[in-house]
């Protein structure tokens, strides 16, 4: 009977088990790797207004090393969000990397004992303060994160994003310049309607946020993934769209002009730029906007659904927009 309630114990101890595994943790000393990873038939000149500058596969032994579904960018670190709420830092010159850390979640939606928990698909990073924003799908929320990309200080559960799904929730979540912020419903591939959207007078998780419904219209087949603000105002955003057998993703980029973005708009744009090859046709996910010496310049990441075959993508490209 001693055995049996020690167990009984452990079991009520446990948070969040459920006869699952553990969500995988990246260790804080794996090493990751990065080659260059050229095209078939050799880098393009030009993809639209994109001058693409360089692709490379990021590779770990480690076992949870993978699956990035958000990037943002700052001082001279690339942040990269996992859809197990992970965040791996890295500073990049040419083909070298230098590992500047891994930071884990530790607030977030349930215990954070399942991959579920911290399905984490957006983010929006503070330059200047060092505060992030993050969609979470499954429970359809956004939470704020203090600088250190642990704890949070604040968090919304709007309630048009309720009905959002439990896997096609807020893909897409980026700050315009005037303060507002802009979230985009996932969805499906082949959703014939368009898909809901969210904009918000300012910061989402502030104490009586004021939002507006507003829809997008991605290009046939495909689904929004990520979005970043370039600096006159307009807004990029990543869509996918995949195949199987065998499996294999499309990207593109849709261009919104900022004028365009208000309550009850329908926001639709041209393709810009057909990434697809360029990204070795994997799962692009992620995309951000910097400015270097005067150059905007579009980042973009993919997420290898946790496959070890599958190469992890960060590809750069000077915008000429």
């Amino acid at each position: 009977m001693r055995w049996f309630l020690s167990l009984l114990a452990v079991l009520l101890l446990v948070p969040g088990w459920a006869g699952e595994a553990r969500l995988p943790v990246l260790s804080s000393d794996a090493t990751v790797r990065a080659r260059w990873l050229p095209p078939r038939g050799g880098w393009p000149r030009r993809l639209g207004p994109l001058e693409p500058l360089g692709a490379l596969s990021l590779s770990s032994d480690d076992h949870a090393f993978g699956g990035y579904s958000a990037l943002a960018l700052r001082g001279d670190e690339a942040v990269l969000l996992s859809d197990g709420g992970q965040f791996l830092r890295l500073s990049i010159a040419g083909a070298r990397l230098t590992r500047r850390g891994v930071v884990s979640l530790k607030d977030g939606p349930g215990t954070g004992w399942m991959r579920q928990d911290r399905d984490t698909e957006s983010l929006v990073l503070d330059r200047t303060t060092g505060d992030a924003w993050i969609g979470f799908e499954r429970v359809n929320e956004i939470w704020r994160f203090a600088p250190d990309l642990e704890h949070a200080t604040a968090r919304i559960a709007p309630k048009p994003m309720r009905r959002w799904g439990d896997n096609t929730g807020p893909e897409s979540l980026v700050r315009l310049n005037d303060g507002r912020f802009l979230v985009l419903q996932e969805g499906w591939r082949g959703m014939r309607e368009p898909h809901e959207a969210l904009l918000f007078a300012g910061d989402p998780t502030a104490p009586g946020a004021v939002w507006g419904v507003l829809h997008y219209q991605p290009p046939e087949g495909f689904a929004p993934s990520d979005a970043a603000v370039l600096p006159n105002g307009d807004v990029l955003v990543l869509n996918r769209r995949w195949h199987f057998p065998p499996l294999r993703f499309d990207s593109v980029l849709v261009r919104i002009a900022r004028d365009s973005i208000r309550p009850g708009a329908l926001l639709v744009g041209p393709i810009v730029a057909d990434l697809s090859a360029i990204m070795a046709h994997e799962n692009a996910e992620g995309v951000a906007v910097s400015v270097e010496r005067g150059a905007t310049m579009i980042w973009v990441v993919t997420d290898n659904d946790m496959s070890r075959w599958r190469p992890t993508v960060l590809a750069k490209f000077r915008w000429h927009g």
